[in-house]
């Protein structure tokens, strides 16, 4: 197994729409043992196979870290069938580091999809599995952390994260 590089904004995979997985080969269960181990070495809880350059419908979650009773979770080619209420809470994003931003999402969500095996799977999400859900998915549409928020706040993000960028010499 192998840590993958985590894309960063402005990096133009990120703003693009993965196609659906089709073949359950060992290629693909090595970028799913690479994509846990590379989450796990991370400070995050969620992702999604854009964010290491892999434009597939793929993502892996780990949220024993923040609440027990999830083991980890494999979901390729996720569709949300249903939604119930809006609550809104601070994310952050692998993708953008060190930017936080208020985003209103369901409450709750249920996707099914496939599991690692392609075996059909349903997940019912609340709180910050129905959040981490939402947002992996956002990705794997091509849409970031920035596209939902109002135009003039994400503006100001966009500016703040690219100037933090230069100010660490990372570069753009």
């Amino acid at each position: 197994m192998a840590i993958l590089e985590i894309k960063k904004y402005p990096d133009d995979v990120l703003k693009q729409k993965a196609s659906p997985v089709e073949k359950f080969d060992s290629d693909l269960q090595r970028l799913i043992d690479n994509m846990m181990e590379t989450l796990q070495a991370a400070p995050g809880i969620g992702l999604a196979a854009p964010q290491v350059g892999v434009l597939k419908r793929l993502m892996v979650f780990d949220l024993s870290s923040k609440e027990e009773k999830y083991p980890l979770i494999v979901l390729i080619n996720p569709e949300v069938i249903e939604t119930d209420g809006i609550i809104e809470s601070e994310e952050g994003c692998l993708s953008i580091p060190q930017c936080v931003a208020t985003i209103k999402r369901a409450e709750k969500v249920i996707v099914k999809g496939l599991d690692r095996k392609g075996k059909p799977v349903e997940i019912e999400g609340t709180g910050l599995l129905s959040r981490a859900i939402q947002h992996e998915i956002d990705h794997l549409d091509g849409i970031l952390l920035f596209d939902r928020v109002s135009l003039i706040k994400r503006e100001f993000l966009k500016k703040r994260y690219l100037r933090s960028l230069r100010e660490s010499n990372v570069g753009v």
